[in-house]
């Protein structure tokens, strides 16, 4: 199982840069607690494992369930993070495929077993024993980060490093959801932050309809999302003014169900994209009725980050994002908590 692989700690390091044996790191130490800066030690990397310089990291609102104790699997203390970009610096023994200095991207997925009943139906991103980037296993809000190498992802060279973060997961577990609503061209996202500012560039180079549902009132996200393409938008507890072929729900509020429900048309589906929502309510059951739908995506397999990335290289997207420094890695989780960021926080570095 690729899970239990322990090499001897032997690697293949950047000659310009000297392996470094301690980083800075934002530290969540317990749920509901503020993230600290600690100084912790760089372990020996194992025979599959890269270190990687970061010079990008986004903040995603899966970093708020972290910090919430949402997540029911998530080890503390870690250290959160899970779209990461950076350069090589070592390698292990076992890697074929990167070399020190090359730049690439660490996702939510961080290694799978391979041979449970999942994996081996090519659905890795349910393994039952997976490990998750800044969630069982420390991530980018720090100075480095240690990564399995066969779950790295080549990020297209178009993207600076910081417009690269989101894409990692905002765009990879968006563009999970986006095919999981099949092909109607009349398309809702619900919760207008990173994932759905990316997809919203998506669907329209692919001559699709956006309707865009925002928190009732936010009239500077909603306009944020007219700039992108959106045809209509509005808040959550609206109906959209043509009947949609699918919804995909961003937002983590289960009441957002029912009402995704009312706008699709018959046989229209209703995707739920978070990792984490609240209680789905009680609905009549004429609102499914019309065989509409309700699924869920779970975290992304490699194949899904090498399919996005292809498209990523052809669609000329343009993220927008909001950086902070390391030290504010706390202000910029609270700026996602708040809603107060238009498209992606990111943590960058010199």
């Amino acid at each position: 199982m690729h899970a239990t692989l322990h090499a001897k700690p032997a690697c293949r390091e950047n000659a310009t840069m000297a392996h470094p044996t301690s980083m800075r790191a934002m530290r969540l130490v317990a749920p509901g607690c503020q993230l600290a800066l600690e100084d912790v030690p760089i372990r020996p990397l194992r025979e599959h494992e890269l270190l990687i310089k970061v010079s990008a990291c986004g903040v995603c609102r899966t970093d708020l369930h972290l910090r919430d104790g949402e997540l029911p699997n998530a080890r503390y203390p870690v250290t959160p993070g899970h779209e990461i970009v950076g350069r090589v610096i070592a390698v292990g023994e076992s890697v074929a495929k990167r070399e020190p200095g090359e730049r690439v991207g660490v996702p939510w997925l961080a290694l799978t077993c391979g041979e449970c009943p999942e994996c081996q139906r090519g659905l890795e991103n349910l393994c039952e024993f997976a490990q998750f980037t800044g969630c069982t296993v420390d991530g980018g809000y720090a100075d480095y980060a240690i990564a399995d190498s066969r779950y790295c992802l080549t990020i297209p060279d178009r993207y600076t490093d910081a417009e690269a973060a989101p894409l990692l997961c905002a765009g990879l577990i968006g563009y999970r959801a986006y095919k999981a609503a099949g092909h109607g061209t009349h398309l809702g996202l619900y919760g207008f932050g990173a994932a759905a500012h990316l997809l919203c560039q998506i669907a329209q180079a692919q001559h699709r309809r956006v309707f865009a549902f925002t928190r009732p009132g936010d009239s500077s996200a909603q306009k944020f999302a007219r700039q992108l393409g959106a045809v209509w938008a509005g808040g959550s507890d609206e109906q959209p003014p043509e009947p949609l072929d699918a919804a995909i729900l961003f937002a983590p509020i289960g009441a957002l169900v029912p009402a995704a429900l009312r706008a699709v048309r018959k046989g229209g589906r209703v995707v739920c994209a978070g990792i984490h929502m609240s209680d789905i309510p009680a609905f009549p059951y004429s609102l499914l009725w019309g065989e509409r739908s309700v699924c869920s995506v779970a975290n992304l397999t490699r194949a899904d980050g090498r399919e996005f990335m292809r498209l990523a290289a052809e669609i000329d997207l343009h993220p927008a994002v909001q950086e902070f420094p390391l030290e504010q890695a706390q202000a910029a989780l609270d700026e996602v908590a708040h809603g107060r960021v238009h498209g992606a926080a990111v943590l960058t570095q010199l």
